[in-house]
């Protein structure tokens, strides 16, 4: 069949709408119909290649749709079942699925293949060429083939414009906060980028019952939105910050500081680190560019003070277990999923979206496709 897709042909340019040839599903795959991708920074990772995703690339991994066929082997849903992308597939077997890590499933070996997890193929076409899919899945189109180790069915009351938030930022914020960094009643929590991953992690902090979150983002029109999530207070930069920790934390330093920002920097841990409190987390969710492999770090205080640096990948969160529950956390009002959308584009307007958000004043693009209605 022929689709709409976002294709990214070469790094540093511009996301190309254009018709894409689609194979059916393999035996272990899902035809899904979009409704909704999210606009994730770590798609515009893909175009600086700061993430090395082979080219050309449909982009988008934070998708919902409605699935419209299913391979012969396919087995945990069946068409017009809604589903959710997990950019990180599971495959329920491996040791660390196994053990309830599923963010780390054996499968995200491929995801920069771009290639179909069964045999290696491609199922998207353009221009001649096979196209590799973003995280193995390509939600920037309006049609999609992936594996069912991809698929988590929801609820289909859910909007999906709302769902695919949890395909990839939602999940990983709150998960950075309640999972990784362990955030317990009564914890001092710092949060530096205020994006959607951000805005997300501060909602996991506040569940978790901390009793104070500083969050750092430079961007005034992030303020607001920062105290509406559960923030108690606000920095506007790297250099505020010490001095409204210390004032928040009687100068003990946060136990908990969560780095959620847009692309991170090496030369920002040391100081992350300085404003964490004795056996205290720091825990590193932002990607790094890839080719970044130094670090300013006073190893006397890691030391001394017993602190902890881990890093994180989907919030270490369990999206089959996980994305259900935030959607139940959500209908009754615990998270706030509308909140962190900042504005919709239809497909045609993904190059405005990544434009409105390299400019920092917003937290969410969320990509709206036609099925939707």
């Amino acid at each position: 069949m022929e689709t709409l897709a976002a294709v990214l042909w070469e790094r540093r340019a511009q996301w190309s709408i254009e018709p894409v040839e689609l194979d059916p599903p393999g035996p272990e795959e899902v035809l899904v119909e979009l409704h909704a991708s999210g606009m994730c920074h770590s798609d515009e990772h893909i175009v600086t290649g700061d993430m090395p995703f082979r080219l050309p690339c449909i982009g988008g991994h934070e998708g919902a749709g409605v699935v419209m066929e299913v391979g012969s082997r396919v087995t945990s849903v069946a068409p017009g079942d809604h589903v959710v992308f997990g950019f990180m597939p599971s495959c329920g077997r491996c040791p660390s699925c196994s053990t309830g890590h599923q963010s780390l499933c054996d499968l995200g070996a491929r995801l920069y293949s771009g290639r179909q997890i069964a045999d290696g193929t491609a199922r998207h076409h353009a221009r001649g060429e096979d196209l590799s899919t973003a995280c193995l899945v390509g939600s920037f189109a309006h049609h999609t083939v992936a594996h069912e180790a991809s698929c988590i069915k929801i609820d289909p009351s859910v909007p999906l414009e709302r769902a695919c938030l949890l395909g990839c930022g939602f999940i990983t914020g709150w998960g950075s906060a309640v999972y990784a960094a362990g955030v317990r009643p009564g914890d001092t929590v710092a949060i530096a980028g205020i994006g959607g991953i951000g805005a997300a992690a501060i909602q996991g902090a506040k569940l978790a019952g901390a009793r104070v979150i500083v969050a750092i983002d430079p961007a005034v029109e992030k303020k607001e939105h920062a105290l509406a999530m559960g923030a108690t207070h606000v920095a506007s930069s790297w250099e505020e910050a010490p001095s409204v920790i210390s004032d928040a934390t009687w100068n003990r330093g946060v136990d908990r500081f969560v780095c959620t920002m847009g692309v991170g920097d090496g030369a920002l841990v040391a100081k992350a680190l300085a404003m964490t409190a004795k056996r205290g987390r720091l825990v590193v969710t932002n990607i790094h560019p890839m080719a970044e492999n130094s670090v300013s770090l006073n190893l006397m205080d890691l030391t001394l003070t017993e602190k902890q640096i881990v890093g994180t990948l989907y919030g270490s969160a369990n999206p089959r277990a996980d994305i259900p529950k935030l959607l139940e956390l959500w209908s009754s009002g615990q998270v706030d999923l509308d909140g962190v959308v900042s504005r919709t584009y239809p497909l045609e307007g993904i190059n405005d979206g990544y434009a409105d958000m390299r400019t920092g004043r917003f937290l969410r693009g969320v990509l709206r496709y036609p099925a939707a209605g």
